[in-house]
């Protein structure tokens, strides 16, 4: 009933668009391809041809690849396998009734071959080589880690550390302003991570260390703080144990960063 489907979509104000995949445990849900079905990209496609707006909801248990349409489209809701009571959390969100704030706890590939984690190496990030063949190695996911979008705003400001120095097993303190800068009550994972900027080995690009979620109303601002040890700033070294090392680390917590440094007593 394809064509039935969008000569009725042209009559509606909003189209909501449930697409995905069927219950599945174990072998019986392996597969090959991780682009979303050949039928279901034609179906997108067409619905978002009619010009009205496109609410696309995911019924998935993985990342099934949606590049093909998926910055086509106003929202994106990401429901994964429910259960049975999860039509009525959908349609909360979808009425307003319930302010959305999950956070994706991994990383959205936009293609097939393209599944780096938050936490590859610098060197596996770059731009793309010119020449006479144009190998990509970009980190380029369609939606990051720990992305989330909400019906209000928040706005990060006033990233303070504890100590611009940190020495033998001391104890850094961050913290950082967090306001709901929308018009509506929400919750907001406030995350924080970590970078050690020059390594004996390679250091990932940026690690996870803490989160914490609070609610705010709409203009109030709470200040939220993280205490980092230094196993937050270990790695695995050479011989295969925990390791630190004298150096520049850089803290992230939205947009915002602060440096400093760690030595050894």
């Amino acid at each position: 009933k394809f064509e039935e489907a969008i000569t009725a979509a042209k009559n509606a104000d909003v189209i909501v668009l449930c697409i995905g995949e069927n219950s599945y445990t174990e072998t019986p849900g392996n597969l090959n391809d991780l682009y979303i079905s050949d039928l279901q990209t034609e179906l997108a496609i067409a619905l978002i041809a009619t010009g009205k707006p496109v609410i696309v909801v995911l019924n998935e248990g993985r990342p099934r690849i949606i590049s093909k349409f998926a910055d086509k489209v106003p929202a994106i809701i990401q429901t994964y396998l429910p259960g049975n009571h999860g039509g009525d959390a959908l349609a909360d969100i979808l009425y307003g009734d319930v302010n959305p704030s999950g956070k994706l706890p991994y990383t959205y590939p936009q293609f097939p071959n393209s599944i780096l984690s938050y936490i590859h190496k610098p060197s596996e990030e770059r731009e793309t080589v010119e020449g006479v063949y144009n190998y990509s190695a970009d980190f380029n996911p369609q939606f990051i880690f720990g992305h989330g979008l909400s019906y209000t705003t928040f706005t990060y400001s006033n990233l303070m550390l504890s100590t611009a120095e940190l020495s033998g097993s001391e104890k850094l303190t961050v913290t950082v302003d967090i306001t709901n800068s929308g018009s509506r009550e929400g919750k907001e994972a406030v995350e924080l991570y970590t970078s050690d900027l020059i390594a004996s080995i390679s250091p990932d690009v940026k690690r996870l260390r803490r989160f914490e979620k609070i609610s705010l109303k709409p203009g109030e601002t709470k200040k939220v703080t993280f205490t980092l040890t230094i196993n937050d700033l270990y790695f695995i070294g050479m011989n295969n144990k925990p390791a630190i090392e004298n150096g520049e680390f850089k803290i992230q917590i939205g947009k915002l960063t602060k440096n400093f440094m760690y030595k050894k007593l």
